[in-house]
């Protein structure tokens, strides 16, 4: 038997843009993506629906969020904290 579970879940960092749904935040995470030819840096953007119980984070914040089971058809992911 395998255990399926990662010892060490995933956390990504970024901004949220969105509040509008209860209990659910949808955050962009930005990172740095190097071209293959030209060896130029550029950002890419994602965003994740991530799970925020008593709804204490709104747009603007900066926060930390951790990967977690599937909450929903598209939130895998739980808000942390906030960062300073």
């Amino acid at each position: 038997m395998t255990n399926n579970q990662n010892p060490k879940p995933r956390t990504l960092s970024g901004t949220i843009v969105s509040d509008k749904m209860q209990k659910t935040v949808v955050v962009e995470v930005l990172r740095l993506k190097k071209h293959p030819k030209y060896k130029k840096y550029y950002k890419v953007s994602k965003k994740f629906k991530a799970h925020d119980p008593e709804n204490q984070y709104h747009v603007g914040d900066k926060v930390n969020m951790k990967e977690t089971k599937p909450m929903s058809k598209d939130k895998r992911w739980i808000v942390e904290g906030k960062l300073e």
